[in-house]
């Protein structure tokens, strides 16, 4: 994929100097036009001939409109490719270390979550952070949901086929990434603005008179200016009706304005969402996820909905021909150009309110969709886990099993069968590898209940409501001391055990806010409480006396342990997680190191 990548943003440069050439001679050619254009028409003028000169003139300005639309593609095309640029150099960023353009979803991070912050779902190198492609707000809120609780095994099923076709169709994610880039960083949420506009009572205009009239204005004057050439002169009349037109367009210039200011500027957006649309629309896909959402795309009348996005931006662009004073006010006096589209814009809400909604929701889901893809894609070893489904018979397998947010070169590897008990209990030394090993069967389990692969060579669990207790933090504006805030976190834990089976805990070092008799005692009665109420999980922790419970919970709780290896006074850490209680501590080892001796009693 870095060779895919690599090679996209050598050619989309290459392009770019092309594009940038074209635009440039395209202006050239502008100026050119223009001088040119007004020495020939000096010397036409001279000839006293009105319609060599009314021919000169309409060549001139038709040549210069050409120059000017052609202006007009190139850059749109130099847009797109910029933006094109930016989705491959971002790829390539991000596999050397550096942030993700788009945004790692720390608005999301909730403390009081049952583990989102625990496992590092959301903020700086964050899980988030590694799989977010989502440039819009309804993508980016969709994607976040995923990760914040697990989907059914119907809806992970469907991601991950779908996914898995989005995953082969690289150049056209990669374009619909391109399309929608323009919403990064974008405040304004289209779909919040539209829906808002769409159940604005206020927002009606005219009456079957105008709706008449408006139309059969432009033809009065079509039948005025012939029987003035033809016929006999009717220019006073015309100039009058003009003047009319006029004055009435002044009258209801303010509800016009509501209108306008309503819906302003954003057709040009709506047109860029429209191309986003029809790509959709127009691709073939397999999956039945990618079909169904496909489907969905289509009016009440079957119409495709890119053709109404870009009506609609379509008279919203004309829309604002009334902000030029000049222009605005000709259109006005000829065509009654404001009330022809507001009237326009009336009936367009009226014929699809009820549908284009539903295509913002659409594109988000194909976001976070590709989202998934790309990360499927960039990591071509990791496993597509399987979803089994019983929570209180089926327990989790891993092979190969990975932190997803640490580095593959450095990366330990790990095999975890839960199949001979509910509990495990891992003891082991200070920095051997518990609490990784927690997050690394938790972070995984996030990417699997949201339809993505996983860190692992096989990945296999029931759907289980993930609760985690680690990061524990006293809190000065709430007063909390430490014991207090660990007190109020396992009363939440055992809260969501009780009424829910399939609740699963990830719990490292109980009650380190306390005396180590008391920590002892109540950790023990806490596993105790886990287990009478059927919990699963996996617990790490320092107290070595805690590995006796696998005695008294044969075939429930069964011991674990990550150790290190001391040669020459120095500690190797193998990070391989292994059966049994650990027997080897380091940390009077740790104290040694910076001159503080421990006596063996």
């Amino acid at each position: 994929m870095k060779a895919f990548y690599e090679q996209n943003i050598q050619q989309t440069k290459q392009e770019l100097i092309v594009l940038e050439k074209s635009i440039n001679r395209n202006s050239l050619m502008r100026l050119a036009l223009i001088l040119i254009g007004a020495t020939a028409l000096f010397q036409i003028f001279q000839l006293n001939n009105i319609w060599i000169l009314l021919l000169a003139v309409f060549a001139i300005v038709l040549g210069f409109a050409y120059l000017v639309l052609r202006q007009s593609k190139l850059e749109k095309v130099r847009d797109e490719k910029k933006a094109f640029l930016q989705v491959n150099e971002n790829e390539v960023h991000i596999e050397a270390g550096a942030e993700n353009m788009y945004v790692d979803g720390a608005e999301y991070e909730d403390g009081k979550h049952a583990y989102s912050s625990d496992l590092d779902i959301f903020g700086p190198k964050s899980l988030f952070a590694l799989v977010n492609r989502t440039a819009t707000n309804d993508g980016l809120s969709l994607l976040a949901s995923w990760f914040l609780r697990p989907s059914s095994k119907k809806a992970i099923l469907e991601r991950q086929e779908a996914s898995a076709e989005l995953s082969s169709k690289k150049e056209w994610t990669q374009l619909l990434q391109t399309k929608l880039l323009f919403n990064l960083g974008q405040k304004v949420n289209i779909k919040t603005f539209l829906t808002r506009y769409m159940e604005d009572q206020a927002l009606q205009f005219g009456s079957s008179f105008m709706r008449i009239y408006v139309k059969i204005a432009p033809f009065l004057f079509l039948l005025g200016v012939f029987i003035s050439l033809f016929v006999i002169p009717l220019w006073n009349y015309m100039l009058l009706l003009a003047i009319v037109h006029l004055m009435w367009s002044i009258a209801l210039g303010g509800k016009v304005s509501y209108f306008s200011s309503r819906i302003d500027k954003i057709g040009v957006t709506l047109i860029a969402y429209s191309d986003a649309v029809k790509m959709v629309e127009e691709e073939q896909f397999a999956a039945s996820l990618n079909q169904r959402l496909q489907s969905e795309l289509k009016t009440d009348k079957q119409e495709n909905l890119s053709t109404a996005f870009k009506h609609l931006g379509s008279l919203v662009d004309k829309l604002d021909a009334r902000n030029n004073i000049l222009i605005g006010s000709i259109l006005n006096m000829l065509l009654l150009w404001d009330f022809k589209q507001v009237l326009a814009i009336v009936d367009w809400k009226k014929n699809y309110e009820g549908n284009v909604l539903k295509a913002f929701d659409i594109i988000a889901e194909f976001e976070a969709l590709i989202s998934l893809a790309i990360l499927k894609s960039n990591n071509a070893t990791w496993a597509t886990p399987t979803i089994l489904d019983n929570p209180q018979t089926d327990r989790i397998q891993a092979t190969a099993i990975n932190h997803p947010l640490i580095s593959h070169e450095v990366a330990i590897a790990n095999t975890y069968d839960a199949r001979d008990h509910q509990l495990a209990l891992i003891t082991g030394s200070n920095m051997a590898g518990k609490s990784t090993f927690l997050r690394t069967i938790g972070i995984n389990a996030v990417l699997a209940y949201a339809g993505a692969v996983v860190c692992a060579a096989q990945f296999s669990l029931p759907i289980y409501s993930l609760v985690s207790y680690m990061r524990i933090k006293d809190s000065l504006n709430e007063s909390t001391s430490t014991f207090k805030a660990e007190l109020d976190r396992m009363k939440f834990i055992l809260e969501k055990l009780a009424p829910d089976p399939d609740t699963y805990v990830l719990i490292d070092e109980m009650l380190r806010g306390t005396n180590s008799v008391d920590k002892y005692l109540g950790s023990k009665a806490i596993i105790r409480k886990i287990l009478a109420i059927d919990g699963k999980g996996i617990v790490a922790t320092h107290d070595l006396q805690l590995a006796s419970l696998e005695e008294e919970y044969v075939g429930k709780l069964k011991n674990f342990h990550f150790d290190i290896q001391v040669h020459d006074g120095e500690m190797l850490f193998d990070y391989k997680l292994k059966n049994g209680k650990c027997t080897i501590f380091n940390a009077s080892l740790l104290l040694k190191g910076i001159g503080v001796d421990v006596q063996k009693v």
